[in-house]
């Protein structure tokens, strides 16, 4: 796999929530906010590797089952690809992990609201749920402009929530583009 995206080792957390970790840090989910909020704060991490390779800063990570498949962040300067979103790396790598292009049962967490590319990219990948923390006001394929996702005539529809840690997620987008100013 190449920088950007990878697949991760397995955390299985959901089957004894009492204790287990994730590097330093403690996992004990008591709900399925707080799931999405330390996924979240996974996809965060991605997001800043990307501001470090001077990448607008957006990651994603894929969970199955309660289970990282796959991380990736933005790497579209890098690669010298127009497709090269966090999302779609993403995606990329989650369905070689799992040797099939649908991931039904899957949540795909990502810091900023889909572009239109990359929420055909869910639908195509058959993704169960979408978790987001900012909305995108100028190329959102969610909600903002677009709404995709629900759109009934495609024959797949995505669970979608957005908002989780929206300020830690607007952040990091603002601080990056401040710095480039």
């Amino acid at each position: 796999m190449g920088r950007g995206c990878s697949a991760t080792p397995q955390m299985d957390f959901l089957r004894n929530p009492q204790s287990s970790k994730d590097g330093d840090r403690d996992i004990n989910p008591r709900s399925l906010g707080e799931l999405d909020e330390f996924f979240m704060q996974l996809a965060l991490e991605e997001a800043q590797k990307a501001g470090e390779e001077g990448e607008v800063p957006i990651g994603a990570v894929l969970v199955s089952e309660g289970q990282v498949v796959a991380r990736g962040h933005n790497r579209t300067i890098g690669l010298n690809d127009p497709t090269g979103h966090a999302e779609i790396l993403t995606l990329r790598s989650g369905a070689a992990a799992a040797g099939n292009y649908r991931l039904p049962r899957s949540t795909l967490y990502v810091t900023l609201e889909p572009c239109v590319m990359c929420a055909g990219a869910v639908i195509q990948a058959r993704v169960g749920r979408l978790v987001y923390g900012a909305d995108d006001p100028k190329s959102g394929g969610v909600q903002s402009l677009y709404a995709i996702l629900s759109d009934k005539r495609l024959n797949h529809r995505v669970e979608v929530r957005g908002g989780i840690l929206v300020e830690e997620c607007g952040e990091v987008l603002r601080r990056f583009f401040k710095e480039r100013r």
